[in-house]
């Protein structure tokens, strides 16, 4: 296996980097706490731990080592662990990489666990409208073609639907595999692309908006405490947001802070696209001397935010994924009944 492609979990990484720290602030050395966490070791972790063993007795120093698994730790980890070996700081830093890799798990999990009812309100009205048209529409077909009655339109595109599903079931899974693949392809290579569109859409630009500043000041307080420099904090942050014009702006942070601007006159050029608060919690923590305290109050402060804007947007998809579904299914339904009704109504005519 290429060490390359050896990852580990966010709960992997808080158990390591947290035993790791634990032994080394006891006053163990760093070869005899890595002997100690192989003893307990599985899987991908006891492959990166023996890598790092063997890399360690070369010489190596542990930032050197885990630059060889890009696939478990981004450029912010790998900055932060070669700074505080330099500083002889390891210990403490190590801590602080366990908490930040903590609350980045938490706020991704509130995220998730937003997006868990409407994902499954849809799977279940994805699964009720297939049940309908492989299992109910060709029963009803039998009798509909026994009944002398005009079809409404709705019903005859729900049969031409579910026989076309019916006589083509093969082709149309191949084909919804085909897609699935080439849109995980497509994801891989044109990632920038796909991602630029959804977090462009209404409900959600906004929300990954203040995603992006949470994470961003949330690395900014870990880099600059570790005494990463304000132009390489910036440099390295870049990497950890995902909408464009914030990668964008955090460039025009790093020029101007090079120019010798303060990075609150940077971010005020960018109007609209960060909040006052941010911009006069930054010019504070300037003044103070405490800018990585500042970056720390503002992730948290954001990280608020976030909760209460998913909060929001879960209150208000729910409601309308319910009546569309119930518009859906009850459309559907009343097209299968229709007919009836009017043959019915043609046999009281009689």
């Amino acid at each position: 296996m290429n060490i390359q492609n050896i990852s580990l979990s966010a709960k992997d990484k808080i158990t390591l980097f947290d035993n790791f720290a634990t032994m080394l602030g006891a006053g163990i050395s760093i070869l005899e706490a890595v002997d100690s966490l192989l003893e307990d070791a599985k899987g991908s972790q006891k492959k990166l731990l023996t890598h790092l063993r063997n890399d360690l007795i070369q010489g190596k120093q542990i930032s050197g080592s885990f630059a060889r698994f890009p696939s478990t730790f981004d450029k912010v980890t790998l900055n932060i662990i070669r700074a505080s070996e330099e500083a002889g700081t390891l210990d403490v830093t190590l801590k602080d990489i366990k908490k930040h890799i903590q609350k980045e798990m938490e706020f991704m999990d509130k995220v998730k666990g937003a997006m868990i009812y409407p994902m499954l309100i849809f799977g279940v009205f994805i699964g009720i409208m297939l049940l309908i048209l492989t299992f109910v529409m060709p029963k009803m077909a039998s009798v509909f073609s026994r009944m002398k009655v005009e079809l409404p339109l709705p019903t005859k595109i729900m049969l031409w639907t579910s026989n076309f599903i019916m006589t083509y079931t093969i082709p149309l899974i191949i084909g919804v595999i085909v897609l699935i693949i080439g849109f995980i392809f497509l994801y891989r290579v044109k990632k920038s692309i796909i991602l630029g569109v959804f977090f462009s859409l209404p409900l959600i630009s906004g929300l990954v908006k203040e995603m992006d500043i949470t994470r961003f000041t949330r690395s900014m307080a870990l880099l600059l405490s570790a005494g990463i420099p304000l132009t390489g904090a910036l440099e390295l942050s870049r990497d950890v947001v995902w909408r464009k014009d914030m990668r964008q702006l955090i460039k025009h942070i790093e020029i101007a802070v090079s120019s010798g601007k303060e990075v609150s006159d940077a971010v005020r050029d960018a109007k609209g696209l960060v909040p006052m608060i941010v911009i006069k919690l930054i010019e504070a923590g300037e003044k103070t001397g405490s800018l990585d305290i500042a970056m720390q109050n503002i992730s948290e402060h954001m990280d608020y935010e976030v909760q209460r804007t998913l909060t929001t947007l879960t209150a208000l998809l729910e409601p309308i994924m319910l009546i569309f579904i119930g518009v859906a299914v009850g459309g559907m339904m009343i097209s299968i009944i229709a007919p009836i009704y009017g043959l019915i109504g043609q046999v009281r005519n009689l």
